[in-house]
């Protein structure tokens, strides 16, 4: 007996120190899972079996169990924290917390859908099956078959290529069609700075002015301007660490209102003295944008009507925060045709089948190496301007999300190439599936 307690008082406390220890986590973890399988069933509408085995499938959140209920879902880890999240209409779901107000989750913004018989990308017929001379269509197949040759670790579920304008190969996997919104995480980032070049074409903002945050005024950070905050260049404190509770892990899955989480924290540099990648910065933008409206419904309508539902982006959802704050740093969706469009958009340089949304200057300025970003980051877009892809053209740039959401714009070559996935680098090797793609471009 005496044995006994000697080996099993150790592992007591042992697990009790483990359990005390990432006690807190179980509340990301849970809250990452209820707000997953909400979100794919009320927006992709997939099956509550596939997310758990996909999506769920990961470290830590595989501790989780999530279930569906009406309107939203659940999760719990091991019976403890148990997290819930609702779903709206219009605004997609979100986590909610012990002071949630179910009458005051009523976000719904105004949506246009105008029928149009042209085709793909700028209309709701089917693509135009155009065949061109100086594409191997052989090689091209081969690159596509090759995103998805080992699914156990490549993991990717779609992908697009569209050469000037037309679509000349995609493929997906089973349980997913061109028809299937697919969670862009930090492509997200990417569209809510685009909604300030298309305010900057209008005249309607200087990016060079200092941001207007009344906290701001007696310190250090009055000298931030919306240049800065799109370059991740503010100086402000902030860790983007989803490993463990951070800044971005609490906004993410506790704040009611995630606007607040950089917009709070000091300045631990000079505006361009250090870049640092920051989530809270993106919804910082987001709250600054809402503030230039006279009412929470223009601020709504906004994304849709200066730029998704006027590209045909017809499948996109950004989801709120329960105070009713566009997530711009992580919860856009839209079907591979529509992140698709989007980086059309952007090889078009603003320019929409006739009508400009963004002058084409603001793809110069969304391409410009930031300083201390080793050449990779421009203004809320990714780059390869000193070669992190050695064999795809630098002028690439592109919209990144979490586990290997990609929309690339290859303006040399005149393509845009979307993929969607649960992996990234390496697991996914982006070097060598884009350049097997430029292969079939002569």
């Amino acid at each position: 007996m005496k044995v006994v307690k000697r080996v099993v008082v150790p592992v007591l406390i042992l697990l009790a120190g483990i359990i005390w220890f990432n006690y807190p986590k179980l509340n990301i973890i849970s809250g990452f899972a209820a707000k997953s399988m909400a979100s794919n069933q009320f927006i992709a509408h997939r099956s509550m079996e596939s997310v758990n085995a996909n999506d769920h499938n990961v470290p830590m959140i595989k501790l989780a169990h999530a279930e569906a209920i009406k309107n939203g879902a659940m999760a719990t880890v091991y019976g403890l924290m148990k997290r819930k999240a609702i779903c709206n209409e219009g605004s997609g779901c979100v986590l909610i917390n012990d002071d949630y107000d179910i009458n005051a989750y009523q976000f719904t913004p105004h949506r246009t859908h105008t029928a149009s018989n042209l085709p793909f990308p700028y209309g709701d017929a089917a693509p135009k099956d155009t065949v061109f001379d100086n594409v191997d269509y052989q090689q091209l197949n081969k690159a596509i078959d090759g995103a998805f040759a080992n699914a156990e670790i490549q993991k990717t579920r779609t992908v697009l290529v569209a050469y000037k304008n037309r679509i000349v190969g995609e493929k997906y996997i089973d349980g997913f069609t061109k028809d299937t919104p697919i969670l862009g995480w930090s492509m997200t980032k990417s569209i809510l700075a685009t909604l300030y070049g298309i305010l900057e074409y209008e005249g309607k903002i200087d990016l060079k002015e200092p941001v207007p945050i009344e906290d701001w005024q007696q310190d250090e950070r009055k000298n931030i301007t919306l240049d800065h905050l799109l370059r991740m260049q503010s100086g402000l404190a902030w860790d983007e660490d989803y490993t463990a509770i951070s800044d971005v892990t609490r906004m993410l899955f506790l704040d009611a209102d995630m606007t607040l989480a950089q917009k709070e924290k000091e300045a631990i540099a000079a505006p361009t003295e250090l870049w640092n990648y920051s989530s809270g910065t993106t919804n910082l933008l987001s709250g600054i944008l809402r503030d230039r409206f006279e009412t929470h419904q223009e601020y709504l309508d906004y994304p849709y009507k200066a730029l998704i539902d006027r590209i045909g982006m017809n499948s996109m959802l950004i989801e709120t925060d329960m105070k009713g704050n566009y997530v711009g740093s992580s919860y856009g969706w839209a079907n591979t045709r529509d992140w698709a469009k989007f980086g059309l958009l952007y090889l078009n340089k603003g320019d929409w089948n006739g009508e400009r949304l963004f002058d084409a200057s603001w793809v110069d300025y969304i391409t410009t190496p930031t300083a201390f970003s080793k050449g990779t980051y421009g203004a809320h877009f990714w780059l390869n301007a000193e070669g992190e892809y050695p064999d795809v053209p630098k002028d690439l740039y592109s919209a990144n999300g979490y586990q290997g959401q990609y929309v690339f714009v290859i303006p040399s070559k005149e393509l845009v190439v979307v993929r969607t996935g649960l992996a990234e680098d390496p697991e996914f090797d982006v070097n060598a599936f884009l350049s097997e793609v430029i292969k079939a471009i002569h």
